[in-house]
């Protein structure tokens, strides 16, 4: 059985292959981050692992392929599943107030 202690170094290691990659530049996480790609706060649970492994590894138009090894894209996506545990971002929902604060 995987421990917790796994989980939490797989989810720390994920989210250090998340900033060597720049995924911030192109994609959002609570609608902070680029504006290329799509915010991907929820992206595990709305598309699933499958989806999230054929786009990082085939890339796309704009989205290179980053063909990670087995190890760098199972952190990945458990970095992805535990941002997508920590609640529900759409930032299409947003509504921008006039002192500079968000509502949802």
């Amino acid at each position: 059985p995987e421990s917790n202690y796994d989980f939490q170094e797989e989810i720390t290691k994920g989210k250090t292959i998340w900033q060597r990659k720049n995924c911030i530049a192109c994609h959002q996480v609570y609608g902070l981050g680029g504006y290329l790609g799509p915010d991907l706060t929820n992206v595990y649970s709305l598309r699933g692992e499958n989806y999230i492994r054929a786009f990082i590894n085939g890339g796309n138009g704009t989205m290179p392929a980053f063909n990670l090894p087995e190890d760098e894209m199972k952190d990945l996506i458990s970095y992805l599943k535990n941002i997508d545990k920590s609640g529900i971002s759409d930032p299409r929902t947003f509504t921008i107030n006039y002192d500079g604060t968000i509502s949802q």
